[in-house]
């Protein structure tokens, strides 16, 4: 009499869940959007929604903007977007564990490496475009993978319709605010990443906020899981 052997253990539920995940990748958005706006010219490279308003601004001439830098953030996130695209048709059927993984850890080489050209090469005009162009490539990258992803209320980049939710779905709204904490949480992690990024900028330079941003990147591509 043969006794049947016990299941194997799911390898997506290893890890870290995805909620965790992800709201740990909205406070690396906000210390990147510290960098970028405070260090390298009131530009964006993860918050889009804010780069349109501010191609706006340059292009009508308001000073301290920047149309070549802007247009430079917007072209290098939508490349990483298309890039992002092509991966979750490679990957997106398959494991989301192994896809999630992959994408961190194609951020965390292109963080990695606007660090290391920020410590290399300061305060020069190429230094400038090479950190946009790498750091809006890589939030591209993410936020096309999020978006397939398709975890409620957590995009890692953009809290309008957050912020719309928590009040709107209130009690003194509709009262259907089940996803709440959640919410409050994402807000709470960009207001994190983006005030460390900004003590960092103002205290320490570039290469720091960024080197710290690709260290989180890194370790969330290894202990990623693939449930919610």
């Amino acid at each position: 009499m043969t006794t049947a052997s016990p299941p194997r253990p799911d390898p997506e539920v290893r890890g870290v869940r995805l909620v965790v995940v992800l709201l740990a990748l909205t406070v690396v958005s906000g210390l990147i959007d510290a960098v970028s706006y405070l260090g390298l010219g009131r530009v964006f490279t993860a918050n889009m929604t804010g780069n349109v308003v501010v191609l706006g601004f340059a292009a009508a001439g308001a000073p301290g903007f920047s149309v070549p830098h802007t247009a430079t953030s917007l072209g290098c996130f939508l490349l990483g977007a298309v890039a992002g695209g092509r991966v979750a048709a490679r990957y997106g059927k398959g494991s989301r564990r192994r896809w999630t993984r992959l994408t961190l850890a194609a951020e965390a080489l292109l963080v990695g490496a606007s660090a290391a050209v920020a410590f290399a090469w300061p305060d020069t005009n190429g230094t400038r475009y090479s950190l946009i162009a790498l750091t809006a490539f890589a939030m591209g990258l993410r936020n096309a993978t999020v978006r397939k992803l398709g975890v409620p209320d957590l995009t890692t980049t953009v809290l309008t319709m957050t912020l719309t939710a928590l009040a709107s779905e209130s009690r003194l709204g509709d009262a259907t605010g089940h996803r709440s904490p959640r919410r409050t949480a994402s807000v709470i992690a960009m207001a994190a990443g983006a005030a460390v990024g900004a003590w960092l900028v103002l205290h320490h330079g570039l290469g720091i906020p960024l080197l710290i941003a690709a260290a989180l990147s890194g370790v969330l591509a290894v202990v990623a899981s693939g449930r919610e």
